[in-house]
């Protein structure tokens, strides 16, 4: 049983309770995973059929970081077929750049991704190394 959801059962709160508590939890990680990268913008969780789990964004983000991520869910699906037909095996990140915005996804198993958007002169290095350390965290309480 996840660590969460072990809390959650032994202090006998509601489902409701529960789900804020991890609302919260999701914004957190992706407050830092934003405002921890330069050049950082916004952060989204996501699942693969389009449905947002939480988002952060810094209030001059000129771009909105769902719409990024329905367009994107779409990509994501065809590359992790072609990475299967290519028996490359799983597609973990994908990163898109262009003259305005770069965009990195993780993937978070099969259902999931965690999404950073930044600035295109932004630290693309910290950006993955951040989303790499929070995916397992944010996987255990998926």
């Amino acid at each position: 049983m996840h660590t969460v959801k072990r809390w959650f059962f032994r202090r006998k709160l509601t489902a409701t309770r529960a789900a804020e508590y991890l609302r919260d939890m999701f914004k957190e990680a992706l407050k830092d995973l934003v405002e921890g990268t330069e050049g950082g913008l916004a952060g989204l969780l996501m699942d693969s059929s389009g449905i947002a789990l939480e988002s952060y964004a810094k209030n001059d983000s000129p771009f909105d970081i769902n719409t990024i991520g329905i367009e994107f869910s779409v990509v994501i699906g065809s590359i992790k077929r072609a990475a299967e037909m290519l028996e490359a095996g799983s597609a973990n990140e994908i990163a898109v750049g262009t003259d305005r915005l770069v965009t990195i996804i993780r993937t978070l198993g099969d259902t999931y991704f965690l999404a950073l958007a930044m600035t295109p002169d932004g630290n693309f290095g910290k950006g993955r190394y951040l989303m790499r350390t929070a995916a397992p965290k944010l996987m255990a309480e998926l």
